[in-house]
């Protein structure tokens, strides 16, 4: 090496490194499920305030029937540990992290420079701002502290395969809900129609009676088609959009530690972002 080449590479060493932000994630009420379910129940309350006999739509018999027994028949389809981490998780179909995929990705390119040029760990100054994002500051944790290629991988991939496992239980939960809350109401509108056959000499209850056992069918389709299942879907799609953050860490960690050039990692990234988020970070 020349001396103008060593005095070059030796000032690169000593300048100050680049500054990195890494883009918290900011937890929002997702206004989708939130204005979904309340404009469709709106709706089918105003249709119900509009009639002239809205009291026949309140049972409380046929709400117990279909909402404990929703409850009570999942449980039955579940360990109580299952349900009781499944809870957790429902949430975020309300309230969850927010990100920008591109900023992200963004982010994960200055990284990559910052190791190929100054060394892995060139990366432990930035160990404040990767904290706001927990599974990249564990991933690049382990990549300066000198773990294996193969061993981060691996550990990685379990945590995704974790975090995915435990969103698709609480989905198939609210999944399971949204196909036994329809049959409970079925259930209750068989029994009010056995009630109503029972009483079959006074024909003046004949009308209430079957007004009161269809009222259980209503409870079901409500809860199930209209609450339970989308809620379900929410969750897939938080699934699907915490999974594409974690698959970019993967895929920057990796190459970080193999040292590659980071225009391969560019390439490998905007495989994971939709065609109107990639970036382009070289040109």
């Amino acid at each position: 090496m020349s001396s103008d080449a060593a005095q070059a590479a030796a000032a690169q060493d000593t300048a100050p490194l680049p500054i990195v932000r890494v883009p918290a994630p900011s937890m929002k009420a997702d206004i989708a499920t939130v204005f979904g379910l309340a404009v469709t129940l709106a709706l089918i309350i105003f249709a119900i305030l509009s009639s002239q006999s809205d009291a026949n739509f309140v049972n409380l018999p046929s709400v117990l029937i279909v909402v404990f027994g929703t409850m009570t028949a999942t449980c039955t389809a579940y360990t109580v540990d299952e349900i009781m981490k499944s809870g957790s998780v429902i949430a975020s179909a309300f309230f969850r992290p927010v990100r920008e995929p591109s900023r992200f990705a963004r982010s994960l390119m200055d990284i990559a420079s910052i190791a190929r040029k100054r060394g892995l760990l060139a990366l432990s100054s930035y160990e404040n701002e990767m904290r706001k994002e927990p599974f990249l500051a564990k991933a690049l944790g382990m990549v300066v502290d000198g773990y294996s290629v193969e061993d981060v991988d691996r550990m990685l991939q379990l945590e995704i395969d974790s975090f995915v496992e435990r969103q698709k239980r609480a989905a198939s939960v609210l999944r399971r809900a949204a196909e036994i809350a329809p049959a409970m109401g079925l259930i209750g509108t068989l029994v009010g129609l056995v009630q109503m056959l029972a009483d079959l000499e006074n024909p003046d209850t004949i009308g209430p009676a079957m007004a009161v056992a269809l009222l259980t069918t209503f409870y079901g389709a409500i809860m199930g088609t209209i609450i339970l299942a989308p809620l379900s879907v929410k969750l897939e799609k938080y699934m699907n959009d915490e999974t594409q953050i974690m698959n970019m860490v993967l895929k920057a960690s990796r190459s970080i530690a193999n040292q590659e050039n980071p225009r391969g990692l560019e390439m490998l990234l905007n495989g994971e972002l939709a065609p109107s988020d990639q970036i382009r970070y070289f040109t």
